[in-house]
């Protein structure tokens, strides 16, 4: 099981100002919804989302490989 270190961000004020490391996360769910299995919530398990996702991302570093 993969474990995930989440760090909550507090505001200090109303204006506009880049959170670090949330760009990473966007582009990430950007490159899925690329692939029409992980663009909707098709399957029952979640096991088989997490399977879904790691095929997905060993495709994506495969063509980056081999480019």
């Amino acid at each position: 099981m993969i474990q995930a270190h989440v760090e909550v961000i507090r505001r200090t004020n109303q204006e506009f100002q880049v959170l670090p490391k949330r760009w990473v996360v966007e582009r990430t769910f950007g490159w899925f919804n690329q692939y029409r299995r992980l663009s909707k919530d098709y399957e029952r398990l979640p096991e088989m989302s997490e399977a879904a996702i790691y095929a997905v991302m060993t495709r994506i570093m495969l063509r980056r490989l081999v480019v």
